[in-house]
């Protein structure tokens, strides 16, 4: 039996929510990944040194046995050089949503007035503080992300010792984008390199598999696997898991996010594989994060089996993509 192993998986962005579903969802993450950047935006969003901590004690406790370390960040803001002095200890970045454009982002930014973001962002650069950026407009869905490309740009010339993390890129714009500046790099998510809009809404509307940004064109597909697979030194695995109710799904006004936490690891081997890039895996999930974050994670060696591996129907009442379905790889043990 075919058998593969990963050290250290890493998560670069990935949602836990609150509360209950905190305690539902946090542990699946800890069992496989050694760590993971933690998204702020709750109700009210994570932009206090007191919400950092104490968002990071409750995932503590709700992952006790397991050797995970929840890197936090900061809802964006202009904050003073004082405020980012005194936290930024407790951060590993700084999350900026447009005002609106997802969930949780009614307080995001609704101007890129460079003037009015630099102090914070010159001081984020000194820091070493990385901005990670959810980048889309409020256009038309298909374009939101490339027509982002020139505020990318903005920010990039403007700042150009400052770490800019585009999340969770889907389109072949950003691709090119990635290579254009020094200081830009990406997440991609799993579902990204598996879906087309075709697979969400070509048939049967599929909620479980609705998110934003929306899956794009099968060019987007392929220029995505292109640098996914190579595991260009500048992107990095961020699942973007996004866990909702079932009933928040199932409606009419179906919540966007793709839940893929507890099956990341599985879909991740399984596509390497079938490319032929399995050797390749370890950076895409682990070792370019570490260098580009500066980070050193838990050690934890997961190893994975190629066999058949039923998805959960449901985990915790968050149905994950491709329930029920039989995926090709499954976790055998992690140490």
């Amino acid at each position: 039996m075919q058998t593969h192993t990963l050290l250290m998986p890493l998560d670069m962005h990935l949602h836990l929510r609150d509360a209950v579903m905190l305690e539902n969802v946090a542990p699946l993450s800890a069992y496989s990944f050694s760590g993971a950047i933690i998204m702020p935006n709750l109700v009210p969003p994570v932009d206090t040194k007191e919400a950092v901590i104490a968002y990071k004690e409750r995932i503590m406790a709700a992952v006790p046995n397991d050797f995970f370390e929840p890197y936090m960040t900061l809802f964006y803001k202009n904050y003073d050089k004082k405020f980012l002095l005194d936290v930024e200890e407790d951060i590993t970045a700084i999350k900026l949503y447009p005002a609106g454009i997802t969930t949780n982002s009614e307080g995001g930014v609704s101007s890129f007035d460079i003037e009015e973001m630099r102090p914070t962002l010159e001081t984020m650069a000194e820091l070493g503080i990385p901005l990670c950026v959810h980048g889309e407009t409020d256009g038309f869905v298909m374009d939101r992300e490339a027509e982002f490309m020139s505020i990318y740009e903005l920010l990039a010339q403007n700042f150009p010792t400052l770490k800019i993390i585009m999340e969770h890129i889907t389109t072949k714009a950003a691709v090119d984008m990635l290579d254009k500046y020094e200081n830009l790099y990406a997440t991609i998510t799993v579902h990204h390199l598996l879906l087309t809009l075709d697979d969400v809404v070509g048939g049967m509307m599929q909620p479980h598999l609705f998110c934003k940004p929306i899956a794009k064109r099968p060019e987007d597909l392929d220029a995505l696997l292109s640098i996914a697979l190579e595991a260009h030194p500048k992107v990095m695995f961020g699942s973007d898991s996004a866990p909702h109710p079932q009933h928040a799904k199932e409606s009419c006004g179906c919540a966007a996010g793709v839940f893929t936490a507890p099956i990341a690891l599985q879909l991740l081997c399984e596509i390497f594989d079938q490319f032929g890039k399995l050797d390749n895996l370890q950076d895409f999930v682990s070792d370019n994060a570490q260098r580009i974050y500066g980070i050193c994670p838990e050690f934890k060696e997961v190893t994975l089996e190629k066999r058949t591996f039923v998805v959960p129907e449901n985990y915790g009442g968050v149905v994950p993509m491709f329930a029920g379905e039989a995926i090709g790889w499954a976790i055998e043990s992690v140490d």
